[in-house]
């Protein structure tokens, strides 16, 4: 039985939500999406949700901008047709794009310890194609440049192989396409590198969407206690469903807040996970586990100018410090198991789900996350 399609080998026309500039709306235009060349796949994208890496480079704060750009790296869809070499995936598969890849052949993706690839490894300054260093997508002849390998604010994409994950056909490809980038990284920092023994005391630093996955993350691993770090008492509340036992808020003491942590825990919690970027909390996320045993994990991104700090006493006194990428997940190998995770009912997705847009009203999406209001909006592209 053939598996060609009818557009396979041809250019595709459709709609895209095109960044002409840093920090403009998107504008919804027709481009067309080349073939896709070795190695390569065109995938139809059918959900996609923002996250806050395409807001942070859509503003291009401080960086070198690449425009016009299309966006996206959060997003579930099918694939159309695959390039030269591509064995592993065919026209029909239900598959996850993914910002960051596992060619399967480097030291790092060989090695059982490392998910960092050096070949696929995250690059946001790319804008091409590593096959021939062009972009696929274009306006009259013009290209458009690609973001992350992904560009999933695009009806149809081309991703290499090594960026996109075969899933289970059977899971909502609306509530599972949040598993491309943050829920992973957050619930990964927490079960592959943090690991809570089962009735342990976790803290959570930042409870943000990435934050709140590593709080779930704790909860499915057992936790007796779940201790949210934030500054917004706003977001207490709601984090109650992701496991959340107690809050802490910084501002409400006059003392650093590991040294709070350490008070209400008996000496210190098993294991914090710091989901913010910010310095402070991360020294603070540190210090604050039990010496002995106690694990700090790091998962947001600091500024470039940031210099941890700590006394070198917290380590000899056998406090861990770790960091992770992408929660320690090697995109193509292990996120069929995470949304299997979910079909089995053990990780619950929906609660961060917050918000639904047509892709005609993607900007609304960017509008709800510049206000800080809800975790992820998935966006119908068919819509």
């Amino acid at each position: 039985m053939s598996t060609c399609t009818s557009t396979e080998g041809q250019v595709i026309r459709c709609k895209a939500a095109v960044a002409w500039g840093p920090g403009k709306p998107l504008v919804i235009e027709e481009v067309e999406v080349a073939p896709p060349q070795a190695m390569e796949v065109r995938l139809k994208i059918l959900f996609t949700s923002l996250c806050h890496t395409d807001v942070y480079f859509w503003e291009a704060k401080g960086q070198t901008p690449v425009f016009p750009r299309i966006f996206g790296h959060e997003a579930a869809g099918i694939v159309e047709s695959v390039g030269e070499g591509v064995t592993e995936l065919k026209p029909g598969d239900h598959v996850l794009p993914v910002f960051t890849g596992e060619c399967k052949e480097c030291r790092h993706c060989k090695s059982e310890e490392s998910n960092m690839c050096d070949l696929l490894r995250i690059n946001t300054d790319r804008g091409v194609m590593l096959n021939d260093g062009k972009s696929r997508f274009s306006i009259n002849g013009k290209p458009i440049y690609h973001f992350v390998g992904t560009s999933t604010f695009s009806e149809y994409t081309v991703a290499h192989v090594g960026c996109v994950a075969k899933i289970n056909p059977e899971a909502p490809l609306d509530k599972v396409c949040v598993l491309s980038c943050g829920i992973s990284t957050g619930l990964g920092a927490t079960l592959n590198v943090a690991k809570p023994p089962k009735g342990s005391t976790v803290a959570i630093f930042g409870l943000g969407a990435v934050g709140l996955a590593a709080a779930e993350g704790a909860r499915i691993a057992g936790a007796s206690r779940i201790i949210g770090v934030d500054l917004n008492s706003n977001r207490f509340e709601e984090a109650k469903k992701f496991g959340v036992t107690e809050f802490v808020n910084p501002k409400d003491y006059n003392k650093p807040v590991q040294e709070v942590l350490a008070e209400i825990t008996d000496g210190g919690v098993d294991r914090s996970i710091e989901c913010t970027g910010s310095i402070n909390a991360m020294i603070s996320a540190f210090e604050c586990v039990h010496d002995g045993w106690g694990v700090a994990v790091l998962v947001g991104v600091p500024n470039k100018d940031d210099a941890f700090r700590t006394h070198p006493i917290n380590v000899l006194n056998e406090k861990t410090l770790k960091g992770t990428f992408f929660g320690n997940y090697k995109p193509r190998t292990d996120l069929p198991s995470v949304v299997e995770k979910y079909m089995n009912k053990e990780l619950e997705l929906e609660k961060f789900i917050t918000h639904e847009v047509p892709f005609s009203e993607i900007n609304k999406a960017f509008e709800y996350m510049l206000k800080g209001e809800g975790l992820r909006c998935i966006i119908h592209m068919g819509a």
